[in-house]
């Protein structure tokens, strides 16, 4: 009776540690899993215990949790539906077998692989609102004993609240997901952005997103830095019919190689010395939806094999995990490089290049669409005057001559930097030439008549007396070429694009022209 007691008493006490160890840490359900084992074979005094999961997809098992002499080796071996196990999971009851060998549900390859025998076991059914999830089993019980109804009672007790802190924790990964996709979009820029066009180009543009959003193809966005491809990609979302499902942001080039494959992909506990739970990556979290990989030249060639393979086949590992993940997910990706040179030189793949180049949109820079100039600087005037609480009406005629005629090597970006600049410094009502502080500007400022006799003049006057038409053309070229490279910081591939010349010209000008020694 003395027994009986005791046991009773580390019962009660094994309950009252597991649910205030449910109750005070839902995130890692992996380590609570296995001290409710543990606890079982204390209590009902076995040799080993597994806890096996049903997958939702197939019904098939596999286990999530395996204790004894053989648990490491066991942990990797399928199951059969046809098992022990499977018999219970399928029939949504326990079982109690005191002689394994002779039941015709008995699964030897386990035993076969490990070498480990099993003679008697109790396995019970992990419930949620009474579905099974999963079974729980106990392997030879001590000292050759067998299996009896008090140690069903144990189990199953223990068994529920197995499935209590399973059932948090699922919940508890399903809020972690929502806040984690709540923080991108905060990260990212808070939602969406307000998409401002007037020019024909981008109108055009946008029937054609609208056709290209119907499917379910990859795209990729090119063109230069700061035009607003990330607004595009935007657009390719809400157009479509994944509209209500996530938009997830992420950018290549912000994070190192091994950080980037786990925000891509995600990892599991212990997978790196930080890795201190499991965590979902971006391709997991944009399920249904659309993944935006911004600046995707950016990617190492070993992940762009990954990327690939989660492209072609939607299947994908977490860092640490050899367990497979399928996702439905559409790819939008981005870049201003030349990928096709780089696929040339070797530096990214081209079956990765031709998987997201199956439907290429291209966006023209700011300077091709000046239409687009005033209602995007109007737009930014208003969302920068609120927020220094300046009460700007607009930009000064001279201002927006500057706007028209400035060659904007950084687009939009650049133009909404100049806007925001303008309204720290300048002073209501209008924005003044000044107030911009573009590089070049004040000659901008001056008619289009002056501008050109102030350049003849100039030429015309050279110290050395040569007024040909080649020394003329020559000096022009100089002094424009040497405008634009000040504009663009000296970055020749952009001046080349600005002067509609290869950047291989713009260096034999360099030369010819010995700019370099004026720089």
């Amino acid at each position: 009776m003395g027994d009986m007691n005791s046991i009773g008493l580390e019962k009660l006490k094994t309950l009252i540690e597991i649910n205030e160890r449910i109750n005070s840490n839902y995130s890692d359900v992996n380590a609570l899993l296995v001290y409710i084992l543990e606890s079982a074979m204390r209590l009902v005094e076995c040799e080993s215990s597994s806890l096996l999961l049903v997958n939702k997809a197939d019904n098939a098992l596999s286990f999530a949790v395996a204790l004894g002499p053989k648990g490491a080796e066991a942990k990797s071996i399928p199951v059969d539906r046809k098992s022990i196990a499977g018999w219970v999971a399928a029939n949504n009851q326990h079982v109690i077998i005191n002689d394994i060998p002779k039941d015709p549900r008995f699964f030897s390859d386990v035993q076969k692989k490990t070498g480990y025998v099993s003679k008697t076991m109790i396995a019970v059914p992990m419930r949620v609102k009474n579905i099974c999830i999963g079974v729980i089993e106990l392997i030879n019980k001590a000292d050759n004993r067998k299996f009896d109804r008090n140690d069903l009672e144990i189990l199953e007790m223990l068994s529920n609240q197995a499935s209590i802190a399973y059932q948090n924790a699922d919940s508890y990964r399903s809020a972690q997901d929502k806040i984690s996709v709540l923080q991108n979009n905060l990260t990212s820029g808070s939602g969406y952005h307000t998409f401002i066009a007037k020019s024909s180009v981008i109108l055009d543009l946008l029937h054609v997103i609208e056709e290209v959003a119907k499917t379910n193809s990859s795209v990729l966005i090119t063109g230069e830095s700061g035009v607003g491809k990330e607004l595009f990609a935007e657009q390719l979302h809400l157009k479509s019919l994944r509209n209500g499902k996530p938009f997830i942001r992420v950018n290549c080039a912000a994070l190192s190689p091994p950080l980037l494959e786990s925000e891509l992909f995600g990892h599991v506990k212990g997978a790196f010395t930080d890795a201190f739970t499991d965590r979902k990556g971006r391709f997991e979290v944009a399920d249904g939806g659309t993944l935006f990989l911004d600046e995707i030249g950016e990617v190492p060639l070993d992940l762009q094999t990954k990327l690939l393979r989660v492209i072609q086949s939607r299947q994908f590992e977490k860092v640490g995990s050899s367990d497979t993940i399928t996702v439905d997910v559409r790819i939008v990706a981005a870049t201003n490089r030349d990928l096709e040179a780089m696929v040339k030189e070797r530096t990214f793949r081209s079956d990765l290049y031709y998987r997201l180049n199956v439907l290429p949109i291209n966006i023209p820079p700011l300077r091709e669409r000046k239409e687009d100039i005033e209602p995007l600087a109007s737009f930014f005037l208003k969302k920068f005057g609120d927020a220094t609480k300046k009460n700007f009406l607009g930009f000064s005629a001279a201002a927006m001559r500057v706007l028209y005629s400035y060659y904007w090597p950084g687009n939009i970006r650049e133009l909404e930097n100049s806007i925001e600049r303008a309204c720290v410094l300048g002073k209501p009502p209008l924005v003044q030439v000044q107030d911009l502080r573009i590089s070049g500007s004040e000659m901008h400022v001056e008619s289009e008549g002056s501008g050109i006799r102030k350049a003849v003049d100039e030429i015309s006057s050279a110290p050395d007396g040569d007024r040909s038409l080649k020394t003329a053309l020559d000096r022009f070229k100089k002094a424009y070429i040497m405008r634009i490279l000040s504009e663009t910081s000296w970055n020749q591939t952009e001046t080349g694009k600005i002067l509609g010349i290869q950047r291989t010209y713009v260096s034999r000008l360099l030369n010819e022209l010995h700019i370099r020694d004026a720089k």
